[in-house]
């Protein structure tokens, strides 16, 4: 261990005022509302904070919890269930009730121990060890005792290689982060785009006004000036009554694990996070044991396993997923955007989700995705959709291949900083090296 650096009994450092490990509320049922402060379960920590389908807890009432609500430089640790996820609140993270399914750690004094220092330490072998050896001693699920956390141990460097250790890896966490939101953004364009042309149908009214459609004069000419009714409603003059399956095709290849290359990446539903086109995480087809589907570089993959939880995103690579999964495509370029925002769409899954069978794990089939009423415009608006829309895939899949690249480099760089074998004068050339 690199001189200087000291280990200290975690019990002790709270003894001393220097640091809290606490856990979470263990709210009502009653409790809980649609307004307030989120109330931060441990499926709501995944790459960060998404509060997205959150339960909320009365902010009147807070007061009534003692500490449990998070502050700026709170570590975040799933300690039950999925035990081993990590989250960082920044001065931008929303204020939020942590659950009994969370535990906190939170530095009291920043000149002992720094709480950027304290994130990159709880990613690292010496916490790793700790919590592992204690998570599984149990036949129910894993979990870690906040008992069992204050038994440990930590070994802290002084204070100034701390802010540097943190600053080196916390600038890898923030790009990660920068282009997490900035896919988050091309989604909400995409998605504001979608909803003007084709569900509001904006630039057909603004014409039918006598307005300008706020269009390119090519694009805007191709929308007519008249609404008509139809069985779903009021309809731009001349599309058509449709359905998804005019436009979209399923792509069933399925394969054998003896025709799957071991590195192939895979792709199951625990891999799609909810609401979210960018799918940034898969795995590897080593040790697979049954039947697959292929699919390609942007392709659509849908869940069809409990279609309420909302997981459909696109391919960034080439590779194989499970059978729960609905591998789409369209049935030509020019219908992409629309195929890719008819099937991420809220109603798209509620459809879906009504028309799923089985009680306990409930299914969604092709056939009834197929069915999916749709209003055809003319294919020349299809096209100049997807002319849009896929620049915005395209530099949304570039980000996820960057992300994958930085997180690799800091998952390298995170033990060998912490445990002191490797300096932070050694970290900049590594990182520099990368970069250039």
């Amino acid at each position: 261990m690199a001189g200087e650096w000291r280990a200290h009994q975690v019990s002790l450092l709270i003894e001393r005022g220097a640091l809290h490990v606490g856990d979470g509320y263990r709210a009502k049922n009653e409790e809980l509302s649609d307004s307030g402060l989120p109330f931060a379960r441990a499926g709501n920590i995944n790459h960060g904070f998404q509060f997205g389908d959150a339960d909320h807890f009365p902010e009147d009432k807070i007061g009534c919890i003692g500490n449990k609500v998070s502050k700026p430089g709170d570590v975040v640790f799933t300690s039950k269930g999925t035990v081993g996820r990590f989250a960082f609140v920044k001065s931008s993270t929303p204020r939020f009730v942590y659950s009994p399914q969370l535990c906190f750690w939170r530095s009291l004094d920043p000149g002992l121990i720094d709480p950027g220092f304290l994130f990159c330490w709880m990613r690292g072998r010496e916490f790793y060890s700790q919590f592992k050896g204690v998570a599984g001693q149990t036949d129910m699920a894993e979990y870690v005792s906040l008992a069992d956390q204050r038994r440990m141990h930590i070994t802290l460097p002084p204070p100034r290689e701390q802010r540097w250790i943190a600053q080196i890896l916390g600038a890898l966490d923030d790009k990660i982060e920068l282009n997490q939101r900035t896919n988050e953004t091309l989604e909400a364009v995409a998605r504001a785009l979608f909803k003007s042309w084709f569900v509001d149908f904006d630039p057909v009214r603004a014409k039918a006004e006598g307005h300008d459609p706020g269009l390119p004069k090519p694009i805007g000419d191709l929308f007519p000036a008249r609404l008509v009714d139809s069985e779903l409603g009021e309809m731009p003059e001349g599309w058509a009554l449709g359905t998804f399956g005019d436009v979209a095709q399923r792509t069933r290849r399925s394969v054998r694990p003896d025709q799957i290359e071991p590195s192939t990446p895979y792709i199951a539903l625990e891999h799609m996070p909810k609401r979210c086109l960018a799918l940034s995480e898969w795995g590897i087809a080593n040790g697979l044991e049954s039947n697959k589907f292929e699919f390609q570089a942007n392709e659509i993959l849908f869940g069809k396993l409990r279609p309420y939880f909302h997981k459909v995103g696109v391919a960034p690579v080439d590779g194989v997923c499970s059978t729960d999964i609905v591998v789409v495509a369209p049935k030509s370029e020019d219908w992409f955007g629309l195929v890719l925002e008819h099937i991420s769409s809220a109603a798209f899954v509620e459809h879906t989700d009504a028309s799923s069978t089985g009680t306990k794990m409930p299914r969604t089939s092709w056939e009834e995705m197929a069915r999916y009423p749709i209003a055809l415009p003319r294919r020349a608006i299809a096209q100049a959709f997807t002319s849009r829309i896929r620049p915005a895939v395209a530099r949304m899949i570039a980000g996820i291949h960057e992300s994958r690249t930085l997180a690799a480099l800091r998952d390298t760089l995170l033990p060998k900083l912490i445990s002191g074998e490797l300096r932070v004068r050694e970290a900049d050339r590594v990182i520099a090296e990368a970069a250039a």
